[in-house]
């Protein structure tokens, strides 16, 4: 067995059982060794009978703990009714007992004997001034055999339980400490006191202690920092050999004589940077970072321009028709006043409406600025001179769209916008084989919108308040986490967790709002207002459809989800309410404050929040001190490492996406940054990676290479 074996390979893995790890993702033993635990049971922090109590009493509920506990006498077993039994014991410790219930285990009063020692793990209650736990986890305690002081916590699908996973993955751990080689340089491991990779991928899965875990986290996080950045740079010395159309005429004067307003500092010198790349043979590569409201669409107008007066189309391609329908407003006008054809194309038009605008592209005189969403990726879509693509918010786009834009646009200049202010850092990083231009200038005149903290008790006022802004004109947006109420789950033991490497636990957090139920709740609580919702399940025509009544003002609240995030102006909304405000990245949370202040009444974001964790008030609070989305963002990577510019849906494994789960909980810049800076070395010296020290980073780096449509760039 080797680590490229199928995981049939593994005792217990029969047909079944390898379609539910498939599920998972899990083919080859070497997926088991990477498939990393999402968290971490600390049994080793034991909770005294005492203390547990003192919790429940203070906070009203408890987080998951360890006990060690002896059982007081022997069990009783009673039918609570046909089919269920009912298993308690009474156990204790120096400082009190606790009151212990298994349902349809009756076969464990031959295991709890009268003076027997155990660890439990669980959830304890406090019910009448007494300390319950319900169906723990149990193992039998001596001081003489320790048990594992961290237990990981996996990731699963259906048909998969932790304990068989884990089986799993000590078999798969056992063939890596006798295959596995580090492809890391030594020199590397030893200037960053970094350990091996074998030691990292054991202290992960089984951590001796959470010295150990911290060890294993750093170097892969290491790990996914430099291989990225080593595979994104010697990709863009490979894309320097193709070519692109230079624009010789790069005047935007007659179009800036057109817009009602000068162009900032930071517009001018990012039209500068763009206009000197598209002036060059080589094909331009560059993503335009800014605020929301810095004036991305302003900059992307005068690439579009330069490419029109040489002679060439630009392709602009928004992810919303909304939004697409949104640039075409603003862009059209202005192109056809300068005597430069425009075309628009989006999935509701009509197949004659389709294939006129088709047939146009591909003539000699055809459009020069054509906008749309992912219908211009369609079939039969073909440009006659495509010179300039410009994509807006391009994470937004599948993996399949990404790629099928690349083929439509081999030889022409690129241009990405994003409205995520990105770290510098990060930046580095994520965008390795982009140049970046930053807008980091505000246009003159832009409202800065008070932010505040608020939790549940302001409910009333936050009403009233809502009402107040319907009475003067304006309008109110509301943001909720979830579309619908989950249903309530029961606590399972085995999933429980008080030690987390990928960011914050939300278990014991206040239920999510639920944009369904919450409008519905509105409305009967504010029936005065005309109240609507919109969420990513409903098809387009129904989103815009609602947009467009909020946008005219026939609806004066509307309930969402983040869908709302980008593509929508309307200067009338002046409030914008997020609720579970605690479950967003600050970086989301500034793009949603983003949709007001846009007009000349004062605006407002209101982040409604019952978390008990300092650290989610300390990230609000920084929302409600800044209006700077680089000050957020810088803020965002501090406190949570770099996870919302790596996951869009709170997964750490996304299809088609960059997985980086170790990077999206290190807060150390340094050592992202030492990262970076190792991989640029071994680019610069080594661009082929040819030589022998380096032969096992060529394999991951060409691997990485051959699936480079599914990167973020």
């Amino acid at each position: 067995m080797n680590l490229l074996s199928p995981v049939t390979e593994l005792r217990g893995v029969g047909n079944a059982k390898a379609q539910a790890l498939a599920r998972a993702g899990i083919f080859t033993v070497w997926d088991l060794c990477r498939h990393y635990p999402r968290a971490y049971q600390n049994r080793g922090d034991i909770m005294t009978v005492a203390t547990a109590a003192m919790h429940c009493r203070r906070d009203g509920a408890c987080p998951p703990s360890a006990f060690i506990l002896t059982v007081a006498a022997e069990p009783k077993v009673s039918m609570i009714r046909r089919g269920m039994t009912l298993l308690k014991i009474r156990a204790f410790d120096d400082s009190g007992s606790v009151e212990i219930t298994y349902f349809n285990q009756p076969f464990l009063r031959d295991v709890f004997h009268t003076g027997g020692v155990f660890r439990f793990w669980g959830r304890p209650t406090l019910e009448g001034g007494k300390v319950k736990l319900s169906s723990p986890i149990h193992e039998i305690y001596s001081p003489d055999v320790p048990l594992a002081p961290i237990v990981p916590v996996y990731p699963l699908s259906q048909g998969l339980s932790q304990k068989f996973v884990s089986g799993l993955v000590r078999e798969a751990l056992k063939v890596a400490a006798m295959e596995l080689r580090d492809h890391m340089p030594p020199e590397i491991l030893s200037d960053n006191a970094l350990c091996t990779l074998s030691y990292a991928l054991r202290n992960v899965h089984l951590p001796t202690d959470l010295s150990a875990l911290e060890n294993a986290r750093r170097r892969l996080a290491f790990d996914e920092m430099f291989l990225l950045s080593l595979a994104m740079k010697t990709r863009r010395q490979k894309k320097a050999s193709a070519t692109a159309p230079a624009f010789s005429d790069t005047d935007i004067s007659p179009l800036c004589a057109l817009m009602p307003f000068e162009l900032t500092g930071a517009q001018r010198r990012s039209v500068g940077e763009i206009s000197a790349d598209m002036s060059r043979s080589e094909p331009m590569c560059r993503i335009l970072c800014g605020d929301v409201g810095s004036g991305k669409t302003a900059v992307a107008a005068a690439a579009a321009y330069i490419a029109a007066k040489n002679g060439y189309q630009c392709a602009l391609m928004a992810p919303t028709e909304i939004l697409a329908k949104q640039h075409f407003a603003d862009l059209a006008p202005l192109f056809e006043k300068l005597h430069i054809k425009t075309a628009f194309l989006c999935g509701s038009m009509t197949a004659a409406q389709k294939k006129k605008v088709k047939e146009s592209l591909s003539a000699p005189d055809g459009p020069l600025l054509i906008i749309g969403t992912h219908a211009l990726l369609s079939e039969g879509v073909d440009f006659s001179r495509l010179g300039l693509v410009i994509t807006d918010e391009q994470h937004r786009f599948g993996v399949n769209q990404r790629a099928a834009l690349k083929n439509k646009s081999k030889g022409a200049h690129s241009l990405v916008m994003s409205a995520t202010p990105i770290p510098r850092t990060l930046s580095l990083v994520i965008y390795g084989d982009l140049d970046v231009s930053r807008l980091d200038e505000m246009p003159p005149g832009r409202q800065k919108v008070g932010t505040f903290r608020v939790d549940e008790s302001y409910r009333d006022r936050l009403l009233g308040f809502i009402r107040k802004q319907k009475e003067e004109g304006h309008r109110t947006y509301i943001v909720c986490p979830s579309i619908e109420e989950a249903a309530k789950k029961e606590d399972n033991p085995e999933e429980m967790v008080n030690l987390l490497l990928f960011g914050e636990d939300s278990q014991g957090e206040p239920p999510l709002k639920a944009a369904v139920q919450y409008a519905e709740e509105l409305r009967e609580r504010l029936p005065d207002l005309e109240i609507g919702f919109i969420h990513g399940r409903m098809k387009t025509q129904e989103k815009d459809s609602v947009m467009d009544a909020f946008a005219r003002g026939e609806l004066s609240v509307l309930v969402s989800t983040t869908v709302i995030e980008v593509g929508v102006n309307v200067p009338e909304a002046t409030l914008m309410v997020v609720e579970n405000a605690e479950r967003f990245g600050l970086s989301q949370l500034h793009q949603l404050r983003g949709r007001v202040g846009r007009g000349r009444a004062k605006s407002y974001c209101i982040l409604v929040s019952d978390s008990k964790s300092e650290k989610s008030r300390q990230r609000l609070d920084i929302m409600c001190k800044t209006n700077d989305g680089f000050k957020v963002a810088e803020a965002d990577l501090k406190m949570r490492g770099p996870g919302d510019f790596f996951s869009q849906d709170g997964n750490f494994r996304q299809s088609g996406g960059v997985e980086m789960p170790f990077s999206s909980g290190i807060t150390d810049e340094g050592l992202l940054s030492s990262a970076v800076e190792a991989a640029v070395r071994i680019a610069e010296s080594d661009p082929d990676l040819s030589d022998p020290r380096h032969a096992r980073l060529l394999v991951i780096v060409s691997k990485m290479h051959s699936n480079s449509e599914s990167s973020i760039s």
